[in-house]
């Protein structure tokens, strides 16, 4: 019999009621979970959340948009001009040469080794060669020709740049370029060099540390010898190689225009070489010498003792071409314009006759002697100039008027510059035409000249009386290798015809038996010159000036050449130190230029009566 079933008392479940006192919204069903009802504050929160996200997803659209359109186009031109290589090319600087192509000045390419301090450190080195700066150090002394150590404690420092070495050759450059080395920079650079050393210094001039003229004609022609730098920028990579379709502009170089001389090298040297000798014979502070080529008014020398190198312009001293900046009383050459006035006035002939003086007094009581005492001489015009007396000019200049003895300066260029295209030209000096100033002008004292305008005076008289301006320029070449002849000089006739070939045949008796000049002769040329002797005042002290011109041949004269010598010892007349000197250099050009000798022997006028 089973056991009763005892039945428990069931426990009543209290009613659920809603928090305002009514039934529960729902009941608890047994077997299932119930679900707590939404609420108000968690719905507020979601949408917080939700406009939260929207603004941040709208804020990153927006930025999106201004970096991709907006500001896109600057920030990729900012990316791409970190990444772009500019490349200096040189605009090579023109060559100077003389009349026949001679390099007298021209660029070379040269490379500068500089570091960057700051990223040498960073070599690797290799199983031969220790890294960092020891092995940089290793690699490079030999190469740039330096020691080790002292290379390698230029290497470091807190500059960050520098300068290891100028003037490296090509093959060595490519060299040091092929290492790779971090921090080591080679950069091509323009070095002017001067082949012919001190030959022409003083003419040529030298450029300074940057390349541009500094004196001579490197200085006055730089606008037309300097070249135009190029540019060259790229997109590069990592090692900076070119990226292939990136960013590329050239713009490239331009040379400067080439100058070609009047100048004859060779000719150049034998007076260079002659006025040193002849420095170094009679003791002079100083000498120079001129040779023109009468036909053409072109400079073929232009020669001063100590001519500086123009490789080594430290040596330069003073004024670099004294034969056209440098001033002095040209002396008795002077007396060819007083003749040559004289005569285009009427009023002498060149066989007048004169009983001259050693001494002769003016109608104002000034007094002026010849170099030499001598009894009362008989001399034709001709014979006073070719006797070079002082008082016997005054005798027949005194009957120019005092308007006319300047004017005649002036015509034959004294004053004035002559338009060498020579930097720091002196037009010269005259004195006040007072009492005694008006008449030492007759016999050239009282004006002072440089050496190139008294050469100017014989230039004219032997080209029958037509001054033409000198110059140095031949012509010009462009960069596309297309030559300019330099234009035509312009030309002034100062005397007639007649009267300059009448001076011209007068100073045959120079060089002549009885001449002042005897030394100057060359044999089969008829040589017309004049000596002078003058007081000067060079470099704070008188002293004389010595010198000798003559033109040749002087019956179809082709050249003038001038020798002047400030301040010899071993004589002061210009017959004994500076017509041996014009005798050498003249002799020389004629033959260098092939001009034949003298068709017939000399024929002056007589010289005494």
């Amino acid at each position: 019999m089973s056991a009763p079933t005892v039945q428990r008392p069931r426990t009543p479940v209290p009613q659920q009621r809603s928090r305002v006192g009514g039934p529960a919204a729902s009941r608890v069903i047994p077997g299932r979970v119930a679900v707590a009802p939404a609420r108000s504050g968690s719905r507020g929160r979601m949408l917080f959340l939700t406009i939260a996200i929207v603004a941040v997803l709208v804020l990153f659209a927006v930025q999106l948009v201004k970096i991709q359109v907006v500001n896109g186009p600057t920030i990729a031109a900012k990316a791409r001009a970190a990444r772009l290589i500019d490349v200096t090319q040189l605009g090579t600087r023109g060559q100077i040469t003389d009349v026949n192509g001679v390099a007298l000045a021209t660029s070379v390419e040269r490379y500068e080794i500089s570091v960057n301090q700051k990223l040498v450190g960073q070599y690797l080195g290799t199983a031969d060669v220790p890294k960092g700066v020891e092995g940089v150090a290793t690699l490079l002394a030999p190469l740039l020709d330096m020691d080790k150590p002292e290379l390698g404690g230029l290497l470091v420092g807190e500059k960050g740049f520098k300068v290891l070495k100028k003037g490296v050759l090509p093959q060595v450059a490519r060299e040091i370029r092929a290492l790779k080395l971090p921090g080591i920079n080679v950069d091509v650079v323009a070095d002017r060099t001067y082949p012919n050393g001190a030959l022409a210094g003083n003419v040529i001039g030298f450029v300074n540390s940057a390349g541009a003229g500094l004196e001579g004609l490197e200085a006055s022609l730089d606008d037309k010898l300097k070249g135009t730098p190029g540019e060259e920028v790229y997109e590069g990579g990592a090692n900076g190689q070119a990226v292939p379709g990136g960013y590329n502009q050239d713009t490239p170089a331009k040379s400067g225009s080439s100058v070609r001389l009047t100048i004859d090298s060779d000719i150049q040297y034998r007076a260079q070489a002659a006025i040193e000798a002849a420095k170094k014979s009679t003791g002079a502070d100083s000498a120079t010498v001129v040779v023109e080529d009468v036909q053409t008014s072109a400079i073929l020398a232009l020669a001063d003792t100590g001519s500086v190198d123009p490789n080594k312009p430290g040596d330069s001293k003073g004024s670099l071409a004294p034969s056209v900046s440098n001033v002095f009383e040209p002396g008795s050459t002077g007396k060819v314009i007083t003749m040559a006035a004289a005569l285009e006035e009427g009023l002498v002939e060149p066989t007048s006759e004169f009983k001259v003086p050693y001494s002769y007094t003016t109608d104002n009581g000034q007094s002026f002697h010849d170099s030499h005492e001598h009894p009362t001489l008989k001399l034709t015009t001709t014979g006073i100039l070719a006797q070079s007396s002082n008082a016997g000019t005054v005798m027949i200049g005194q009957h120019l008027t005092t308007d006319q003895r300047y004017d005649y300066l002036k015509r034959f260029g004294f004053g004035s510059k002559t338009g060498i295209e020579l930097p720091g030209e002196s037009p010269g000096l005259f004195s006040d035409p007072d009492g005694r100033s008006k008449y030492a002008v007759l016999f050239g004292q009282a004006v002072a000249v440089n050496a190139l305008q008294v050469t100017q005076v014989f230039a004219t008289v032997a080209n029958h009386g037509v001054q033409v301006e000198p110059h140095i320029i031949a012509g010009w070449t462009d960069a596309d290798g297309t030559y300019t002849p330099a234009a035509k000089k312009p030309s002034t006739r100062v005397v007639s015809a007649k009267t300059a070939d009448t001076v011209l045949r007068m100073m045959q008796s120079v060089t002549e038996e009885g001449g002042t000049a005897k030394t100057a002769a060359i044999p089969g040329y008829i040589v017309a010159g004049k000596t002078g002797t003058a007081q000067n005042w060079l470099n704070g002290k008188q002293g004389i000036t010595a010198s000798f011109i003559g033109a040749v041949p002087a019956d179809n004269p082709r050249i003038v050449v001038s020798v002047i010598l400030h301040n010899p010892k071993s004589s002061i007349y210009g017959g004994d130190v500076a017509a041996p000197v014009f005798k050498d250099v003249a002799a020389y050009t004629l033959g260098k230029l092939g001009v034949a000798p003298s068709g017939a022997k000399a024929n002056p006028f007589p010289t005494t009566w």
